[in-house]
């Protein structure tokens, strides 16, 4: 670390360094966020892990500002952290079949 002296900053003073750091954390997640999200494309197969650790996989259907809504495979629609999202390795022979053409009513 480069050995800031925390000792000698007044409440303000530490109330300002914590702002200034929260809003760089965000900003860094932020930029993390953006770049995963310009990987992904509507209809690319991904893979991600659950809360209990079982890997699931489906079709990216949406991209929103900090999230992907994927279709899964097993018929649920799960919004993922662009981040958490895995592109599956053989997308390309098993998308073939999975995707249907489908035109909006308007």
């Amino acid at each position: 670390m480069h050995g800031i002296d925390l000792d000698g900053l007044s409440e303000a003073e530490l109330i300002e360094l914590n702002e200034q750091i929260v809003a760089r954390l965000q900003l860094l997640h932020q930029q993390k966020t953006t770049r995963a999200l310009l990987g992904l494309g509507i209809g690319d197969r991904v893979m991600f892990d659950d809360h209990v650790g079982q890997t699931l996989t489906g079709i990216v259907i949406r991209r929103n500002r900090k999230t992907v809504t994927v279709h899964g495979d097993d018929g649920r629609q799960w919004n993922v952290s662009p981040q958490l999202l895995r592109k599956e390795k053989n997308a390309g022979a098993a998308q073939g079949g999975n995707l249907l053409p489908f035109s909006r009513k308007g």
